[in-house]
């Protein structure tokens, strides 16, 4: 009995998700002004007792309830006592493998990819980029479907990354990257790639502790040098230090990890002062779940059920339950290593954006609900609330050039989060959702 209601559950956290295709409408022409919320701009502002106008799917005016004039005929939304935040961007996802508890690439459909994309958009993510592991031109077609943007989080997509014969990330992944032995393997690689018009070209530079063969710098170079030919910018997988600078002087453009094999150093960080664009994604969920056998308290909380099936929820915890003692001590060790870099890494200014890894081996499938605690970690690891933010925001499309999203101001896309506390306050209160708007149109959400 217990299965059978767990298996229903599932089924209708699916249709929820399934739903925002079929029910999300067309961009209103008619203005609606939002009044008395806490706004933050995602530019380092906030108003208190703001308004702000939406018209056409795009902020047409941004400032103090007011001193906003409203367009004649506009509809009003009294948002007295929320607080407004521009909607999150993540900037390393891997789409198509999860399903419910599974993790295949029989996943990788149009109708999976289709309902991650709006699990995104339930939690209130404007745009994911997908790191590498995607099969066959589905999101590249998603991508530039011109109905997608109606439905839920656009994509950017690396489409298929590079690292050595049979060294992609885990099964079932490691098949989707090109395998390369060659400079020219590479440089052909990179071409086809840039012929398929993709956002970056994804590298991993990482022998997972020994069990695969690492990219080597003759290849990275060669992929770097023929991306830039080519006006694409290289981001690479990475785990170590030396790794990290030998990357920085072959001209790579950003990373999609911390360096977690031991701690940032003076010479690193003049690498990356000498090159003050690179960004790390942080990625410390999957890392997060190592430390411990028991489970955290947000798998309780009512808003994961809202939009992450029991299957999964029930996968986790098992998973975690299972760690033995000796493991979890080595796991804490390395957290805290890696919590310090971003540290360092944050109070020399280095951009920090959000990326979760959500989907891929090590961080699971809740989609949407994984930004949400990776802000928290983020500001475990020394972030303030405010810098988490921006990291989620701001950074992250500036990233994947979005430049229409990641700031809540005149000309920018309406993409939105309406929510219930301040998360300035407590970074956790970004859960607590009243309401998403994406490109104008309010994302359908089951309230419970």
């Amino acid at each position: 009995m217990l299965a059978s209601i767990a298996r229903a559950a599932a089924l209708i956290a699916t249709w929820c998700a399934c739903a925002l295709v079929a029910q999300a409408p067309r961009t209103d022409a008619r203005a609606v002004v939002f009044e008395g919320a806490r706004l933050i701009t995602g530019d380092g502002r906030v108003i208190e007792r703001s308004a702000f106008v939406v018209q056409d799917g795009t902020f047409t005016s941004v400032g103090r309830q007011g001193e906003v004039k409203p367009p004649p005929g506009a509809t009003h939304v009294d948002l007295a006592g929320k607080t407004v935040m521009p909607a999150l961007v993540d900037v390393h996802t891997h789409l198509g493998y999860r399903k419910g508890a599974t993790f295949a690439a029989e996943n990788f459909t149009r109708e999976n990819v289709l309902d991650e994309l709006n699990r995104f958009a339930y939690y209130g993510v404007a745009a994911v980029a997908s790191a590498g592991t995607d099969r066959g031109d589905l999101t590249l077609r998603l991508r530039d479907d011109p109905d997608v943007p109606h439905r839920g989080a656009l994509v950017r997509t690396a489409w298929r990354g590079l690292a050595p014969p049979g060294a992609g990330p885990n099964p079932p992944m490691r098949d989707a990257p090109y395998g390369v032995s060659t400079e020219e393997e590479a440089r052909r690689d990179v071409r086809e790639l840039a012929a398929k018009h993709v956002d970056f070209v994804k590298i991993w530079v990482d022998d997972r502790n020994g069990t695969v063969a690492k990219l080597s710098p003759v290849l990275y170079r060669a992929i770097i040098g023929e991306a830039h030919t080519h006006n694409l910018r290289v981001f690479a997988h990475i785990a170590t230090l030396a790794d990290a600078k030998d990357l920085l002087r072959s001209g790579v453009d950003g990373f999609l990890h911390v360096v977690r094999d031991r701690a940032v150093d003076e010479e690193l960080l003049a690498l990356l002062k000498a090159r003050p664009q690179i960004f790390f994604t942080l990625t410390l969920f999957g890392p997060s779940l190592t430390t411990d056998n028991a489970a955290p308290a947000w798998l309780d909380e009512t808003a994961i059920r809202e939009g992450v099936s029991p299957d999964v929820i029930a996968q986790l915890k098992e998973s975690m339950a299972s760690r033995t003692p000796a493991a979890i001590e080595i796991a804490r060790e390395e957290f805290q290593r890696l919590a310090r870099n971003v540290a360092t890494l944050n109070a020399a200014g280095v951009p920090l954006a959000l990326g979760t890894d959500v989907g891929g081996a090590s961080a699971g499938g809740m989609f949407g609900w994984t930004e949400h605690i990776e802000l928290e970690h983020m500001v475990a690891a020394g972030l303030t609330p405010a810098q988490a933010i921006a990291a989620a925001t701001r950074t992250a499309a500036g990233i994947l050039r979005l430049d229409d999203l990641g700031t809540i101001a005149a000309g920018r896309s309406a993409s939105f989060i309406v929510l219930d506390a301040n998360p300035l306050e407590r970074i956790a209160n970004t859960r607590r959702i009243a309401r998403v708007y994406l490109r104008g149109v309010e994302v359908g959400r089951n309230r419970n």
